[in-house]
């Protein structure tokens, strides 16, 4: 029994480090943009460093990282390498984490127009 369990301690902790590895990829605000831009289509390096008004050299390490984690996949076509997210789902995971903060950023403006009314008040 002990043996399955130090299995099991070792799946999970395998899990969680894994886990915290794919959590990177929504740890910087350009790879966030990456993310959303790449929604709907794939893309070149060159037109998303246009969109994202990013040096292509910058955009690069933020899309290898990314690829390196399974986030993005690339499909080469000639000289031109395009990328696509790695699985759709991801975007529920954004959409899931920015929907939070919305909802965050909504009550903080609650609170500080309380606050504001209250010291009107006063």
């Amino acid at each position: 029994m002990l043996k399955n369990q130090l299995r099991e301690t070792s799946s999970q902790a395998e899990v969680y480090a894994r886990h915290a590895e794919m959590c990177k990829a929504f740890s910087h605000p350009l790879r966030l943009q990456i993310l959303d831009i790449l929604r709907n289509k794939e893309m070149s390096v060159s037109d998303m460093a246009g969109r994202l008004t990013v040096a292509i050299g910058n955009l690069s390490q933020h899309l290898n990282m990314m690829k390196h984690r399974r986030v993005l996949v690339t499909r080469k076509e000639g000289n031109i390498v395009y990328y696509r997210l790695g699985n759709p789902k991801i975007l529920a995971a954004f959409d899931l984490i920015r929907g939070i903060l919305f909802d965050q950023m909504q009550r903080e403006g609650t609170i500080v127009r309380q606050m504001e009314r209250s010291r009107a008040r006063a």
